[in-house]
């Protein structure tokens, strides 16, 4: 083995890490496939890095919003350094929307951080790209901890047969549903299936022209799955291979012309086509009677809406059952660490029970499925994310993901513009998803 020298922690980037970070730093398209530069290869460093006899500091991005953050810096980090006195945690916040250009800047320049907490959708492109470690291969008690997460979120770090990262905080949506236009229409229940969420807005169209049953932002991932899958619908077959037959099946066509019917019929705000809705806003006017929506909700209504209450209930249930989308980060180390073992003692220590119920108080949903009880004392609306998330599923964990979104959105604001069927647009969108499929 070779010992550990300045060189060998810098990590040169090939050109799918420069293409990447043009397409950080640009409008979303697909690029036209050219002559690949010939790629750089990357040096590892194999030998394990020794429990540090001196203080050592590990660097740890964030986006964690302004009230988290406040108890990450109080709580969370005064614990860890109470454990851990020679380990120091320098942390820095990172606005999201700079977050991915300014990591993959980082990375490309042989200065990544030494953990982040990552967007989910974010780790399998980072392991594709060679720039993380598999915690399954460098974590001897790796195991013990996925055994003690939802699965959902764990499955986010999966990729080509390994673990990348370990779930730590995640969400899902739920149906929020708005008690006074429910009441205005004769309505004491929200639906539990599919087939009555379409007899709620009916009722609730008949409140006024102005009245919307649902509404959401757009017709990408995050909006468009949990109808899909609760359809019986998909995207890929289960191993990602392929996108015809599934994304283009008879039960996710039968999603979107749901979608579409919902709009005709005036049942769905007409935001979802682009320029925007304020979904909080006409929900709390009683404007719109129903979202999709996650559990930082509470504290946004108590700070703008706090006459107004939420109310909570499953994903209506349909072919596939009640399946919702999970949200959510992961924590993940980079391979140009210096120190190994003391980040994976941080890695440990943010997944432990008494991290994760600090950053509940916060209203951070905790990965670990011990923890529910106690979580739920802190923050009770938990209870039913808590449950949604038994069946909530993850988007593609591909590489490619952010691609496939981007014809998966598109695709979507044709078929309910009314430009091409649904059957039509599907069948043309799957052999575009199966070609990125291949590109691994």
């Amino acid at each position: 083995m070779c010992q550990p020298k300045a060189s060998a922690f810098r990590i040169g980037i090939s050109w799918m890490l420069l293409a990447l970070l043009a397409a950080a730093c640009a409008p979303a398209a697909t690029p036209t496939p050219g002559p690949s530069p010939t790629p750089v290869v990357m040096e590892r460093v194999v030998t394990p890095t020794p429990t540090p006899k001196g203080p050592v500091t590990i660097t740890f991005w964030h986006a964690y919003n302004p009230e988290e953050t406040k108890v990450f810096n109080e709580q969370v980090l005064p614990a860890f350094h109470q454990k851990f006195p020679n380990i120091r945690i320098e942390a820095q916040q990172v606005p999201y929307d700079e977050f991915r250009r300014k990591l993959l800047t980082s990375i490309a320049g042989g200065t990544a951080p030494d953990v982040i907490r990552s967007d989910i959708i974010w780790v399998p492109e980072l392991a594709a790209m060679g720039a993380l470690e598999a915690l399954d291969m460098i974590m001897p008690d790796f195991n013990a901890y996925k055994e003690k997460v939802f699965p959902g979120p764990l499955s986010t770090n999966l990729w080509q047969g390994h673990y990348y990262g370990l779930p730590l905080d995640t969400n899902t949506r739920l149906l929020m549903w708005n008690k006074e236009m429910y009441a205005a229409a004769g309505i004491a229940e929200p639906p539990k299936t599919i087939d009555e969420f379409l007899r709620v807005c009916e009722r609730i169209k008949a409140l006024g022209r102005d009245k919307y049953c649902f509404a959401d932002g757009g017709t990408y991932g995050w909006a468009v799955l949990p109808w899909i899958w609760s359809f019986g619908g998909d995207l890929t077959d289960p191993e990602m291979k392929t996108a015809s037959g599934y994304v283009n099946g008879p039960d996710t066509v039968a999603a979107y012309e749901f979608l579409k019917g919902m709009l005709d019929k005036g049942y769905l705000h007409p935001g979802i086509l682009g320029g925007g809705v304020d979904t909080a806003g006409g929900f709390a006017r009683d404007e719109i009677a129903n979202l999709l929506e996650g559990p930082w909700m509470p504290a946004i209504f108590a700070a703008q809406y706090p006459q107004k209450q939420i109310q909570w209930a499953l994903m209506p249930a349909g072919k596939g059952g009640s399946v919702s989308v999970v949200g959510g980060e992961d924590i993940v180390l980079f391979k140009q660490s210096r120190n190994k073992e003391a980040a994976l003692e941080f890695i440990r220590f943010m997944l432990s029970p008494e991290a994760q119920l600090m950053m509940a108080r916060a209203g951070q949903v905790p990965v670990r499925t011990d923890v529910i009880e106690q979580a739920v004392q802190a923050q009770p609306y938990f209870a039913l994310f808590f449950e949604q998330l038994k069946t909530a599923r993850a988007r593609l964990p591909h590489p490619n993901w952010p691609k496939i979104e981007d014809l998966l959105t598109s695709t979507g604001q044709a078929i309910l513009r009314g430009e091409k069927g649904a059957k039509e647009a599907l069948d043309e969108l799957a052999p575009k998803i199966d070609a990125l499929l291949k590109q691994q």
